[in-house]
């Protein structure tokens, strides 16, 4: 009796081991990144007939360690505003980002509009977290 006592605690952790080691390796998963691109305002405004602008879309994957490396990027043509789609025909784009450790990345999605009038520059910059979720929904309004 002693001597199958001895080897129940071996005979415990062998079970035991292929469970525990399959929770404790990290899951690995894809996240899909949604845009829909459209114009926030009318823009027939003649003010705005030699006003353009350009997007350019960054998704970076950022580790426990605060380390960021970008997966995915494009820089769309420059367009006049008044071309880009209204919100209910927006132009859409799905990205799938693989291999994210859930525990220990997350993806932020940047979007930077670059906008030119007559010269005049301006650049505006936004950024969504994605965490948690496999799915992300952006909307960028120029």
């Amino acid at each position: 009796m002693n001597k199958i006592l001895a080897w129940l605690p071996l005979l415990i952790i062998a079970i035991a081991y292929k469970p525990i080691q399959q929770a404790t390796k990290p899951r690995l998963v894809n996240d899909i990144i949604s845009f829909a691109v459209y114009k926030g305002s009318s823009y027939n405004s003649p003010v705005y007939s030699e006003t353009s602008a350009q997007l350019e879309i960054i998704i970076e994957k950022v580790n426990a360690k605060g380390q960021h490396t970008i997966v995915w990027d494009k820089k769309y043509d420059s367009l006049s505003v008044s071309l880009y789609p209204s919100q209910e025909n927006a132009f859409m784009q799905k990205v799938t980002v693989n291999n994210i450790t859930r525990k220990k990345e997350f993806l932020v999605v940047h979007y930077i509009l670059h906008y030119n009038s007559k010269g005049s520059e301006m650049n505006l910059h936004e950024a969504t977290v994605v965490k948690d979720d496999n799915t992300a929904n952006v909307a960028i309004s120029i």
